[in-house]
């Protein structure tokens, strides 16, 4: 596709997904339902074309020196392609949002007065290498009644385009729009500035992806944006503590996946439970070839074990999201000064206490400013799928209309209804 034809093509694009939005936003259940149901039988019967698809992608991401990391979230297996059609089947479960009342209550004047939950209408999802996320975000607008326009990264085109193909026979099959789920046919990047300034054909845009691509959205789009810059989760391991979970958590929350943004990047130990826990935690990340980023006090205590990769943390390591088996390690003298690091170096996404004292809990729920907040769990666990949503859009660490996992009621809206029998103001 050559410029000159770019705006027209994204324009159009635009265009198609306003009209498109507007049927599926009157669309009854069972026809969005349907075309779920179609979509989770047509993944589990395409999977050898999908693999097929994916394989082309990952060998020549790989041909092209892409970063192991981003080549680990492009990969498709057997797990995704079920774990993506499980998604869409737990998404037809779910209640269907769209034009619940609530709140209804009566006024003196005798009008009664609630809430009615709609689709936000367009949204652009502009995102890199993971392929699960055109399934994602296709199965949360059609479930939320919203059309989409999806934005994969070029180096996941055979896959997206195999994945949104299906999508869209799914739709057709159950009587709705083909083009309520549209995937931007050109790997031009000036797509996406054309895409994220065009309020007439899109009511949001969100980004997913690494942290460049989130600035830019949020730096040069002129419609709203939902998103989250990092992903600098913590645990912090308590003083008063069941050792054997705090090991088995800890653990699972850096090294179960190093890739994705809610693993563990910093890890905040009560001195007083260091001793005891920093040795046999430095053994199993020594293990696994984790290398440790640590004030001095963790790093005296982390020295014996054998195999360690130990370095000294720079002040710029408490804040930083690695995406690899890296972890920051402080000690702190109590809960005071923990939720205070927390807070001063974390994203605000997602933050894990370890401790058997209620109160200390109660306390880092309440005081920690991040979008999920966990007791004794591992932060992996930070995920729409895990949390019920069916599927995820994505993670939000703004505060305003969505915060943490955004499944389908982060993609609609509340507007006021009025029902009367006649009154009039006086």
């Amino acid at each position: 596709m050559i410029d000159a034809e770019l705006a027209p093509y994204m324009a159009g694009v635009g265009r198609a997904a306003r009209a498109a939005s507007a049927l599926l936003a009157a669309a009854p259940t069972a026809a969005k339902n349907a075309a779920l149901l179609a979509l989770a039988r047509r993944l589990r019967e395409s999977r050898a074309a999908l693999l097929a698809a994916n394989a082309i992608d990952v060998e020549a991401a790989q041909a092209a020196g892409l970063a192991a990391s981003m080549v680990d979230r492009l990969r498709l297996g057997d797990r995704e392609i079920d774990q993506m059609a499980l998604g869409a089947e737990q998404i037809a479960a779910l209640a269907d949002p769209i034009g619940e009342i609530t709140e209804l209550r009566p006024r003196p004047s005798g009008i009664s007065v609630g809430r009615m939950r709609v689709p936000l209408g367009v949204f652009g999802m502009i995102y890199e290498s993971r392929p699960n996320v055109t399934i994602d975000a296709a199965t949360l607008a059609i479930k939320s009644g919203n059309a989409c326009i999806l934005r994969g990264g070029s180096e996941a085109m055979h896959s997206n385009r195999a994945l949104a193909d299906l999508v869209r026979e799914s739709l057709a099959a159950a009587g709705l729009p083909a083009d309520a789920v549209q995937l931007v046919a050109t790997t031009d990047r000036a797509a996406v500035g054309l895409l994220i300034t065009n309020p007439d054909g899109v009511d949001v845009v969100i980004p997913r992806g690494g942290k460049g691509l989130i600035e830019r959205i949020a730096r040069e789009a002129t419609v709203p944006v939902i998103k989250h810059l990092d992903g600098n989760c913590h645990v912090y391991v308590d003083a008063q503590v069941d050792l054997e979970l705090a090991l088995r958590v800890t653990d699972n929350a850096k090294t179960q996946k190093v890739s994705p943004c809610n693993a563990a990047e910093s890890l905040v130990v009560h001195e007083a439970a260091a001793a005891e826990f920093l040795p046999r935690i430095g053994a199993i990340f020594a293990a696994k070839g984790v290398e440790m980023r640590c004030d001095a006090a963790a790093k005296a205590l982390l020295t014996p074990v054998p195999g360690a990769k130990l370095a000294d943390a720079a002040e710029a390591d408490w804040s930083e999201e690695y995406l690899a088996p890296i972890i920051s390690i402080k000690l702190v003298a109590g809960l005071d000064e923990a939720i205070a690091h927390v807070n001063r170096y974390g994203s605000h996404h997602t933050d894990a206490i370890l401790t058997t004292n209620h109160a200390n809990a109660m306390r880092f729920l309440r005081e920690v400013d991040s979008a999920s907040v966990m007791v004794n769990a591992s932060t992996r666990f930070a995920d729409g799928f895990e949390y019920g949503l069916g599927a995820e859009i994505g993670i939000s660490t703004d505060k305003l209309h969505a915060r943490g996992p955004v499944g389908l009621e982060g993609l609609t809206s509340l507007k006021w209804v009025v029902l009367g029998h006649g009154e009039v103001r006086t």
